[in-house]
């Protein structure tokens, strides 16, 4: 769990959970939007489908789009 704030918060660090999860062998990433993606063969094949969904989403114009 991060326990540092990030870029542009103060005050108390909000809990922070994994974007990560396991469910019956098959390994998923969720967004702070509460969008959930997988299943993916590994955690590792997951983490490689966020960056690219992180990717795609900076990608779109500022007023669409709230991932950090």
């Amino acid at each position: 769990m991060d326990t540092q704030n990030r870029t542009g918060e103060s005050g108390p660090v909000p809990f922070r959970s994994s974007r990560f999860f396991c469910v019956g062998g098959k390994w998923y990433f969720t967004t702070r939007e509460g969008f959930d993606s997988g299943p993916f063969a590994s955690r590792e094949r997951a983490e490689t489908g966020l960056r690219r969904f992180l990717h795609v989403a900076r990608m779109l114009p500022e007023q669409t789009h709230r991932v950090h």
